[in-house]
C-alpha cells in the first residue's frame, strides 16, 4: 500500500513494477512489463469478479492518450472542461489569457448584504461552478490553484464580483483546454 494514497498499491519485482489505483467499483493497472500485467489480472480474477476493459481511455474525466512507439503517456481534461463550460454556458464564450485579473482583491466587504443582493446571487450556480474548477484545479490544473483557493472562501455568501471571477477562470481554461500532460 502508499503511504500517501489510501487507494494506489504498487508491486516491485527487480526492474519490473505496476501500480493498481482503485477508485470505488474501478481499478486502473499501470505498468513498465506485460507478464507482471497478466499475473495481476490472473490473481485478481481468482479473487473478485471482474471485467476486463482494455486499455484505459478515459479515468475520472482525464482522457488518457497513447503513444507506445515514442514511449509517451498523456492526459487532458479538454473533454472535461467541455463539458463544464457547455452546462454552464460558458461553451461559446471569448477565451480568456489569464485566470484572474492585475489588481483583483476579493474580501467579506463585496459579499451580498440585503436580502435582495442574497436573492439574486443564489439564482447563480456559484458553488457549482467552483466545485467544477476545483476539480479541474486537483486533477491537473495547478495554475488555477491561487484563485480558485481565493475564490472558495466566498462560497456561503459570494457577490457578483466572485461571480465575475469564477467566469473569467472558466474564460481562461477555454483558451487552455488543450493543454495537456506528458509523462
Amino acid at each position: 500500500m502508499n503511504t500517501v494514497e489510501d487507494c494506489v498499491y504498487h508491486k516491485f519485482r527487480g526492474s519490473k513494477h505496476i501500480f493498481l489505483v482503485l477508485y470505488v467499483d474501478d481499478i486502473l493497472l499501470a505498468t513498465n512489463d506485460v507478464g507482471i500485467l497478466h499475473d495481476t489480472k490472473r490473481f485478481l480474477s481468482k479473487h473478485f469478479e471482474m471485467k476486463d476493459l482494455g486499455d484505459a481511455s478515459f479515468v475520472l474525466g482525464i482522457q488518457i492518450h497513447r503513444d507506445r512507439s515514442r514511449g509517451i503517456l498523456g492526459l487532458s481534461q479538454k473533454g472535461y472542461i467541455d463539458k463544464v463550460l457547455k452546462r454552464y454556458g460558458m461553451h461559446n464564450s471569448k477565451p480568456g489569457d489569464t485566470p484572474i485579473a492585475k489588481g483583483d482583491k476579493f474580501s467579506l466587504v463585496q459579499c451580498p448584504k440585503s436580502s435582495l443582493e442574497v436573492n439574486e446571487m443564489c439564482q447563480i450556480p456559484y458553488a457549482s461552478v467552483m466545485g467544477s474548477l476545483m476539480y479541474a484545479q486537483v486533477c491537473m490544473r495547478p495554475d488555477i490553484t491561487y484563485i480558485t483557493g481565493m475564490l472558495g472562501r466566498y462560497l456561503s455568501n459570494p457577490s457578483m464580483d466572485h461571480w465575475k471571477a469564477a467566469t473569467r477562470v472558466m474564460r481562461y481554461l477555454q483558451e487552455d483546454k488543450r493543454l495537456h500532460a506528458h509523462i
